[in-house]
């Protein structure tokens, strides 16, 4: 509520609870009525506006690209109705929205949120309440009430506007509500701009008209009346798709991509499985086409495996279906769609799934962007997708929502597309990409300057990395380092374990490529979600997350854990190594991975090899139960690293995988921030250097934060230096950290608008 002074009139003359219950009441009526969601909601804001008193009421509707557009309203100028737009955080209306909470205002004009639209016909309106309309934890619009006069709203008339904004979502969340003027000049409902929401596979922006790739062929004949004759053909179709297949591997496309490439030489020899192909023979033998053949052990393995929730599975039986249906092409003789020379200049891809092999069947100079109904961030197409900086977005039901030749726009930063956007949304992603391009301009011309506050306190910025493609990045960055470097991704695209020689071959490369500055590796984090091919999967675990993984598996499989310890050790060889242990829960699982290592050592010392110049161990800060024992720990390691991803889920008990919890609580509060300050005044005081090198260390603002509880290294992924960067060099940690003394012992849901208050008062980039 906002506070008011003087003699202010307070709420609607009687308008109480019974009051409020009989608006309710009458409200129902209209929802049970007839009519169209348009006609119905234009009785809504009329009955509000009458049974509150209210010169004006008005209701806002989420649109497409985050615009709030007014859809009726009972007191401002009808002409502004589907005509006036607000974007989310414009105006007090975009402020609600942007907040997701009411305000209640004597003065709106005084508001510094406040936005003159002169068409609405406002002018004479001094006082506003408005309050979000919220459905499935999501803003789905604006409701707002306005007098002429000076007053103070009550809590009753808040609350029922929030009680009335609850039914008003329903209306909006059954799809009747659309702007006549669009459907007019669409004719078609259906073919209005669409916003998707998903998760974001791999980052950027992209715009491009949709091409839907479905490769499945219609089979017409599954009887064979030729068995050897079928066999002919299906071995000359292998053998055209296994040149094919090499083809790829020598595109110029892949030049200097070693992962792509590794990823479709592991593809290859997939394409070669002895099961798959005889499977396919016997089926020819029993009668069946080669299609049919085909298809029917795609189809029976599909159904042996769908019940399986192991995402490395899922993800080979994804690159299974697209050898299936490349086979199935070459045995009809066709060329893949994406060799059509109608194609447009600019492609977003559209697709349930893929394969790395047909995504890289599409013109690599046309194609802008991918969306997928099915993927993870792990799956080799988004590994690829990333190696060519393609944004990637996965939108469940995109196939039925988007047609061929839609214009589309891909938004990777945030796990979203546009389809058909409207021209203020084509010019807001226009504006986005330039905005995009001048900070890339600003950040490259501070790539040189050091990461010094403005107070003269220096920071390290260094690199999240898990891949060879990565590591030009560091240069191009600027950073300091590479504070992580997850090891498992390259077991992930591996059929098999690699050998000692073949992980000593990595990582001297990457070594070999980062000019000398600091490397941290961390050993194989794998488990939960990541799980190997190669190992078996704990049956069962109700909640993988807590279950067998990371340094619980390199225990329980000491070999595994030593082969890697003893080709980190080689490829250091005369060069200093980090070394970082994930998952830690007690200083005894320290102690015993910390043993494996000395092992190693001892051993590449008795064989006369040359050990690396200095060795530095250390752990993440990923389990809470570590927080307790570091009076211990700090004496045994020589840096600690801070998880605050897996931190953060267990410390709320929050599943940061479940989209209903993963957004509930927020790191940047008070029992978070206190927690991670008392653990950097623990590592200052026992002299060992702490940083963080979760998502919040590669957030602006999280960041920010971050600096003023202490830290003084962040490793974040290459896009994020930039604009952290670009923060720590306009903040000045003194009067950071004086602000924050008086943040800790609050009660507060989230700290995040306090510290972006403070930003913003004291001219810190965020």
């Amino acid at each position: 509520m906002n506070g008011v002074v003087g003699d202010i009139p307070a709420g609607s003359p009687g308008f109480d609870g019974a009051a409020s219950r009989r608006l309710l009441a009458r409200l129902r009526d209209v929802m049970a009525g007839s009519g169209s969601g348009q006609e119905r909601l234009d009785k809504i804001v009329t009955l509000i506006g009458m049974e509150m008193g209210a010169d004006v009421c008005s209701c806002y509707v989420m649109r497409a690209g985050e615009v709030l557009e007014l859809f009726s309203t009972l007191g401002l100028n009808q002409d502004a109705v589907h005509n006036t737009r607000l974007r989310v955080g414009e105006g007090i209306v975009g402020d609600i929205a942007g907040h997701a909470r009411p305000i209640a205002l004597d003065n709106a004009p005084s508001h510094p949120s406040f936005a003159y639209r002169p068409e609405t016909g406002e002018d004479p309106f001094l006082s506003l309440a408005g309050v979000p309309i919220l459905r499935g934890g999501k803003v789905r619009g604006v409701l707002v009430i306005q007098h002429k006069d000076r007053r103070r709203y009550t809590e009753v008339e808040v609350e029922t506007l929030q009680t009335i904004a609850m039914v008003v979502a329903e209306l909006v969340a059954q799809g009747e509500l659309v702007n006549p003027q669009e459907v007019a000049s669409t004719g078609d409902p259906a073919l209005l701009p669409a916003r998707l929401s998903g998760t974001s596979l791999a980052s950027g922006l992209a715009m491009g008209l949709a091409v839907i790739h479905r490769p499945q062929l219609t089979i017409r004949q599954m009887v064979s009346e030729d068995a050897e004759s079928e066999l002919a053909r299906l071995n000359a179709a292998i053998a055209t798709m296994h040149s094919a297949i090499d083809d790829l591997l020598n595109a110029a496309a892949l030049a200097g991509l070693s992962e792509p490439k590794d990823i479709l030489e592991t593809y290859r020899m997939f394409a070669e499985d002895r099961g798959w192909l005889s499977r396919i023979r016997e089926a020819i033998r029993m009668g069946l086409t080669a299609e049919g053949a085909v298809q029917q052990v795609q189809n029976d393995t599909r159904a042996r495996m769908s019940h399986l929730t192991d995402p490395y599975i899922r993800e080979r039986l994804l690159d299974l279906e697209d050898l299936t249906n490349r086979l199935l092409q070459h045995l009809a003789g066709r060329k893949s769609e994406a060799d059509g020379g109608t194609l447009p200049e600019d492609i977003v891809l559209v697709a349930r799934s893929m394969g790395p092999a047909e995504l890289l069947d599409y013109d690599q100079r046309r194609l802008r962007g991918v969306i997928l109904e099915e993927g993870s961030p792990s799956s080799h197409v988004c590994i690829v997708a990333r190696a060519l900086n393609i944004p990637v977005v996965q939108a469940p039901d995109a196939l039925n929502r988007i047609e061929p030749l839609d214009p589309v726009i891909v938004d990777g930063d945030h796990g979203q597309a546009f389809v058909r956007p409207a021209e203020d949304i084509q010019m807001a992603f226009a504006e986005a990409v330039a905005l995009r391009a001048r900070k890339e301009q600003m950040y490259e011309a501070i790539r040189a300057q050091p990461s010094v506050t403005r107070d003269g306190v220096p920071i390290s910025i260094q690199l999240n990395c898990g891949l060879l493609i990565d590591l030009p990045h560091l240069k191009a960055s600027g950073a300091e380092g590479i504070g992580l470097y997850r090891t498992e991704i390259p077991f992930m695209v591996r059929s098999t374990y690699p050998d000692v020689h073949a992980q000593t071959d990595l990582y001297s490369r990457i070594l070999d490529q980062t000019d000398d500055k600091p490397v941290v590796f961390r050993t194989l984090d794998v488990g939960g979600d990541k799980m190997l091919p190669y190992i078996a999967a704990s049956e069962g675990e109700e909640n993988p997350a807590l279950g067998w993984r990371a340094i619980r598996i390199g225990l329980d499989h000491p070999s595994l854990l030593r082969q890697q310890l003893r080709a980190l050790l080689r490829a250091s060889a005369g060069r200093p190594l980090s070394v970082m242990f994930p998952m830690i829960a007690e200083v005894a699982e320290f102690d015993a991975a910390r043993r494996l290592l000395d092992l190693e050592i001892a051993r590449l010392e008795g064989q006369g090899g040359e050990p690396p110049s200095r060795v530095r161990v250390g752990t993440m800060i990923e389990v809470p139960a570590l927080l307790w024992q570091l009076p211990a720990l700090l004496p045994r390691v020589d840096f600690l690293s801070v998880g605050s991803n897996d931190l953060t889920q267990y410390i709320f008990a929050s599943d940061r995988g479940n989209p209903r919890t993963s957004g509930r609580y927020d790191p940047l509060s008070p029992a978070m921030m206190s927690l991670l300050r008392r653990l950097v005044e623990a590592c200052g005081d026992a002299n060992v250097p702490v940083s963080i090198c979760g998502e919040m260390a590669g957030r602006p603002l999280d960041a920010m934060a971050l600096i003023g509880i202490g830290f003084r290294t962040l490793s974040m992924s290459p896009p994020s230096v930039g604009p952290v960067k670009t923060m720590l060099r306009s903040l000045d940690v003194a009067a950071l950290r004086q602000y924050m003394n008086g943040l800790y012992l609050r009660g507060d849901h989230s700290l995040r608008d306090k510290l972006r208050s403070f930003a913003k008062d004291h001219g810190v980039l965020i």
